[in-house]
């Protein structure tokens, strides 16, 4: 069922929050945060053309001038400042997905600031409270996001090229990708949601998913590993989750998502990775590497410190380039980072912690509902119990791990008992063993 659309009769109080939902969806339509943070080409050209040495001026002058938003953010904000009330006075204020949707408001307002503030030190803070900071706390006395790259990276230094095979030769053109992964999503999507793939040689990652399609960069080599990732991450993830927020009949905010609901869609894309074993250490190293260069920048490092830094990882000139942008875009060269590729690794982290204390508390029916569209961890209370009210459907596309919950039960019962060993007093007593 498409996002428009209506089974029967809806009652008095299914149809109001209906046309909440449906306000919400219309006034985010025109933000697009990513297209709105883009740098021009011409700044690569100049970037090379001056052997890496400098960047032409990219300021908030810059920005209004070579990326103009669409909207008039003072009007934006407004309309869902009046929506916020809105949902308030027809729903009550404790009403569970009146909090939601509130909620959305609110955050959508602060992309608006975001994007406002583009090219301003302004953008980083807004951004960090967005998406978060790569030194956040999971809990007091936990590693960061920054601990978690230190880690990776000496453990994957460590393996180099130990578990390498033909699965990891970049061996199939972009135009050969798009088809391999045409005929794989064919199978697993249903032929009326007339999913696509496609090149396109204006996006910064080697994939994007859109609401019904799955971009390729063009010009590239992938390997078999690549296009596996691809598969499940795009398409059985952000793909699914879209077509299943797209079929939602009343609570169709599920189908759009604002910077709270990327985490969840990122680490939930990380993790149905790892769970099919379609994740390898060279994926692992590209995540923290993010997080390693976001953390240069929110210490004070600039574009060409961290273009040197990809250089150092091994990645050749137009990918350092293409990386460096992703840390940089919508700020300056010089002004901190955009915080967002955070999310996969954060993401991961939480929701993989949020499926070992389902398990632990017998709550592992509330995983699926991750599925249901753009949801985002906090609300998964909320949207279990209007599961059981019919106000949410039940997610259409469900990857297969999810579907039956038994081997992840028996991995989170597992994951839960070995959290409790001590990995350096292991490494002790295994000392003799893996010399």
């Amino acid at each position: 069922m498409a996002n428009g659309e209506v089974s029967g009769e809806l009652g008095e109080y299914e149809q109001v929050v209906r046309d909440l939902s449906d306000r919400i969806v219309i006034a985010q339509k025109p933000i697009r945060i990513l297209d709105s943070l883009k740098w021009d080409p011409s700044i690569g050209e100049y970037f090379f053309r001056h052997k890496h040495k400098k960047l032409p001026v990219i300021d908030a002058i810059y920005y209004r001038e070579n990326n103009p938003l669409s909207f008039n953010p003072e009007e934006k904000k407004q309309e869902f400042h009046e929506i916020e009330r809105s949902i308030r006075r027809k729903l009550g204020q404790y009403s569970g997905v009146g909090s939601i949707m509130q909620r959305m408001c609110h955050e959508y307002s602060r992309v608006v600031d975001l994007l406002e503030a583009r090219g301003t030190p302004r953008f980083t803070e807004i951004s960090q409270e967005l998406y978060g900071s790569s030194e956040d706390a999971f809990h007091i006395g936990a590693p960061t996001l920054k601990d978690l790259a230190t880690l990776a990276s000496s453990t994957i230094a460590k393996l180099k090229d130990k578990v390498k095979s033909d699965a990891d030769l970049p061996s199939y053109t972009s135009a050969e990708t798009v088809t391999i992964l045409s005929e794989r999503l064919g199978k697993y999507f249903h032929e009326e949601d007339n999913i696509r793939v496609e090149l396109s040689d204006g996006i910064i990652a080697d994939a994007s998913a859109g609401a019904d399609r799955i971009k390729i960069r063009d010009g590239l080599k992938f390997s078999l590993r690549e296009i596996r990732t691809f598969e499940i991450h795009e398409g059985w993830v952000h793909l699914g989750t879209t077509l299943n927020g797209m079929a939602q009949p009343i609570c169709t905010f599920l189908s759009k998502g604002p910077p709270s609901s990327t985490v969840t869609q990122e680490g939930l894309a990380i993790i149905t990775e790892i769970f099919t074993f379609s994740s390898y250490p060279s994926r692992i190293k590209r995540l923290t590497n993010r997080i390693t260069a976001v953390n240069m920048a929110e210490e004070g490092a600039n574009f060409f410190d961290v273009f040197q830094f990809c250089r150092d990882q091994g990645l050749d000139e137009e990918d350092s380039y293409q990386s460096t942008i992703r840390v940089f875009r919508g700020s300056t060269p010089d002004s901190g980072p955009f915080t967002k590729d955070l999310s996969y690794s954060k993401g991961f982290i939480l929701i993989y912690n949020f499926m070992r204390l389902a398990v632990q508390r017998g709550l592992v029916n509330r995983i699926p509902v991750l599925f249901v569209g753009k949801t985002t961890l906090e609300d998964l209370h909320i949207l279990s119990d209007l599961m059981d009210e019919g106000i949410v459907a039940q997610p259409t596309y469900l990857p297969p791990q999810f579907t039956d919950l038994a081997a992840v039960s028996a991995w989170m019962v597992y994951s839960l008992f070995l959290n409790r060993l001590d990995l350096r007093r292991l490494a002790l007593d295994f000392k003799g063993i893996l010399q």
